[in-house]
């Protein structure tokens, strides 16, 4: 499948990162925005920078992104599964935090005079460098069902569409907080059962419950299966630790779908995972594609 999408998505993650959230300012008319946007794309090269644009942006531009929507609230069962609506968000890529930090600074002042940073989140690689995976704080490899080569593409990427929609991808983010006292409290066993893996060989264990992760969360378990490529990284701030979740998708049904069966929605069975970790923000935003070396921006009108 040809594409033209952000680079960044299908790579593996790097050493360190750096979230960007943006809100809309108040009174930001069109042509601020579309100007702040037209800078961006020549910043975003795909690689080093990966830009998502959430409804919010997309609505204050007067544009349409067939499939965009708002992430619902997935919350009920006994737990909290917000949606934290946000308009534009950026992922900085790198090894190095210094240089991503001075990055994040130009893109900020790029878009600034119609949109505001919000709030920025580091992240970082957790594990051996040279596994194909990182692994979550908990310990736990993140990313072992994800689709490979051509199959990874069909998952992430839009395949057809109108100029400007082709090689795009949709994202759902989420920032998890772990209770690390409340997960080391767990027996070894308890913990692997609740991941459905072994933590010492990744291997899935075919008596963990029902309300395992994995398999709560198995894509081939969905009709149609629901694979999405997952990009997540562990973050630290203070005292306060976990995991920043992102999954690209052609569509934003298949981590749908997965998110409303961790949340017990289907069958009133929740996701072992919010017995030690919680999400505190939710999102759906838009990846457009890229073409020459930069942003795509023709679904909306730019």
């Amino acid at each position: 499948m040809e594409h033209h999408a952000h680079s960044g998505i299908l790579e593996p993650v790097p050493a360190h990162g750096r979230y960007l959230f943006f809100s809309v300012r108040a009174h930001a008319t069109h042509a601020a925005l579309a100007e702040s946007l037209r800078c961006l794309a020549v910043l975003a090269n795909g690689q080093e920078v990966v830009v998502a644009i959430g409804a919010p942006l997309v609505q204050a531009l007067g544009a349409r992104v067939p499939g965009l929507r708002e992430m619902p609230d997935f919350s009920g069962h006994g737990v909290q599964v917000p949606s934290t609506p946000v308009a534009l968000w950026c992922w900085l890529r790198g090894a190095d935090r210094g240089d991503l930090l001075l990055q994040s600074r130009v893109l900020e002042h790029a878009v600034s005079p119609a949109l505001h940073l919000d709030r920025v989140l580091d992240a970082f690689r957790h594990g051996d460098p040279r596994a194909e995976h990182g692994r979550d704080l908990t310990g736990f490899e993140d990313g072992t069902e994800n689709p490979q080569g051509e199959a990874a593409l069909s998952a992430a990427l839009v395949a057809e569409g109108l100029p400007g929609l082709s090689g795009s991808s949709f994202v759902a983010l989420q920032q998890w907080v772990h209770n690390m006292d409340a997960f080391e409290a767990m027996e070894p066993q308890a913990q692997d059962h609740a991941i459905g893996r072994r933590r010492s060989d990744n291997e899935e264990l075919e008596d963990a419950p029902a309300c395992a992760h994995v398999k709560r969360t198995a894509q081939e378990s969905f009709s149609p299966e629901a694979f999405v490529l997952r990009r997540s990284m562990p973050w630290a701030v203070s005292q306060q630790c976990g995991l920043f979740f992102v999954a690209f998708g052609c569509t934003l049904d298949a981590f749908e779908v997965q998110m409303r069966r961790m949340a017990g929605q289907d069958d009133g069975v929740v996701d072992a995972l919010f017995g030690f970790s919680r999400p505190l923000s939710g999102a759906y935003l838009w990846c457009p594609p890229m073409r020459e070396g930069r942003l795509d921006l023709r679904q909306l009108g730019l």
